[in-house]
C-alpha cells in the first residue's frame, strides 16, 4: 500500500487490513497532527454512516437545526447576509446527499469550539497521558487514543484502537466511557486494561479495581466485571467470555511491575511462564509452603528474576533452552 486514504482506513476499522497496512496507518498517523485530525474525522464518518436509518434521520433534524441556528447569529453580520440564501441551499444539498448516503452532516457541522486530542504510539513505545480530568493513561505500542480537550459536563468519552491501561478518577455524575470499534468499557472510577486490537478476533478487557460495565457494540450483551475478572468479545462468534484472571498481569506492560500477592512457588512459577514465554518445571520436593509478597521489577532475562528470588525462597535452579527446572535449594 504506497498512500493512505479512506478506503484504506475503512478496511483497517473493519478489521479486514493486513499486518503491514495495520502498521503502515499508524505510522501514518504518527506523522503529523493533520494526519491524526484526519483519521480521526474518518472513523467518525465510518460509524456515523454504519448507524441505524433512526438514528441518520435524528441526527441529520439535529445537524440541520445546529446549522440554522449559526446562520441566524451570522445574520448580524453584514458581510454575511448577502450569502445567506446560498448557505440554505448548500445546507439543503448536503443534508439530501448525506441522508441517500447514510451518513449525517455531524462532520461539516460539528461544533468547531471542542477540539480532540489524537495520541499514538509506534513498535516498542508507550505514552503516559494525562486526561482533562486528571485520570491517567498508558498507552501501548502500535495504538491509538482520541479524546476531548475538554470533557462535557455530562460525559467523558474517548475512542481507543490498540492496548491501554486506565486510572480513572472517580466521578460519579459524568461516566468516564471507553469506546472502541468492538466494545465499550463504562465506568465511574477504576483501573482497568482495555486490548481491543484493530485486527485481532478477540478484544478483552481485565479489571483491577473498581467496577465496569462492558457491552458489544453488535448486540452481543453487557457485563458487569468484578476485580480479578476478565471478559473476552469474539468478534466472529459474537460471544462474550468471562473468566477469573490476574488482572495486574495483563497490564504489567506499562509500567514493568509484577506484582505477587501471598505467592507460592507454583504460583510464582505460573506468573513467570506467562511472562517471559519459557516452560517451568518444578522438582516434586518443592514445597509450596515458603511464600513471596511484594513487587517484582521486570528485567531483561528470567534468570535475573529468578537470583532476586533466590533471596526469599530457597531454591536452585537450571536453564537449558527455553526451559527451567527448579527444585529446592540444598541445605
Amino acid at each position: 500500500m504506497n498512500k493512505v486514504n479512506y478506503n484504506t482506513i475503512i478496511r483497517f476499522f473493519k478489521n479486514e487490513c493486513s499486518e503491514e497496512e495495520r502498521l503502515l496507518i499508524i505510522k501514518w498517523v504518527n506523522e503529523s497532527q493533520e494526519h491524526a485530525e484526519q483519521f480521526f474525522r474518518w472513523e467518525e464518518l465510518y460509524h456515523l454512516g454504519n448507524n441505524s436509518e433512526k438514528e441518520n434521520d435524528l441526527a441529520i433534524r439535529k445537524a440541520e437545526k445546529k446549522l440554522y441556528e449559526r446562520i441566524e447569529i451570522e445574520k448580524s453580520h453584514q458581510w454575511f447576509f448577502s450569502t445567506i440564501n446560498r448557505w440554505v441551499k448548500y445546507a439543503a444539498v448536503i443534508t439530501s446527499i448525506l441522508a441517500i448516503s447514510g451518513l449525517t452532516l455531524w462532520y461539516f457541522v460539528a461544533d468547531s469550539q471542542e477540539k480532540w486530542i489524537t495520541a499514538s504510539t509506534t513498535n516498542g513505545e508507550t505514552l503516559e497521558i494525562t486526561l482533562p480530568d486528571n485520570s491517567k493513561v498508558w498507552l501501548n505500542e502500535n495504538s491509538i487514543l482520541k479524546y476531548p480537550e475538554h470533557f462535557t459536563k455530562e460525559k467523558r468519552e474517548l475512542h481507543l484502537t490498540g492496548e491501554a491501561y486506565f486510572e480513572v478518577t472517580k466521578n460519579k455524575h459524568k461516566p468516564f466511557t471507553v469506546q472502541s470499534s468492538a466494545m465499550n468499557v463504562q465506568v465511574l472510577g477504576t483501573k482497568f486494561n482495555f486490548k481491543t486490537p484493530s485486527n485481532g478476533r478477540i478484544v478483552e478487557t481485565s479489571l483491577i479495581e473498581g467496577e465496569i460495565k462492558v457491552s458489544g457494540n453488535n448486540n452481543e450483551g453487557a457485563i458487569t466485571l468484578s476485580p480479578g475478572q476478565k471478559v473476552e468479545l469474539n468478534t466472529v462468534t459474537k460471544q462474550m467470555k468471562v473468566s477469573e484472571t490476574n488482572a495486574a498481569l495483563d497490564a504489567i506492560w506499562h509500567n514493568n511491575l509484577i506484582p505477587f500477592k501471598n505467592a507460592d512457588i507454583f504460583d510464582i512459577a505460573e506468573v513467570l511462564e506467562k511472562v517471559y514465554g519459557v516452560k517451568i518445571i518444578l522438582s516434586p520436593d518443592i514445597s509450596p509452603s515458603t511464600t513471596y509478597s511484594g513487587v517484582l521489577k521486570r528485567k531483561d532475562s528470567i534468570e535475573d528474576v529468578l537470583r532476586i528470588l533466590q533471596n526469599t525462597i530457597h531454591l536452585q535452579y537450571k536453564i537449558h533452552q527455553e526451559t527451567i527446572f527448579i527444585s529446592s535449594a540444598s541445605k
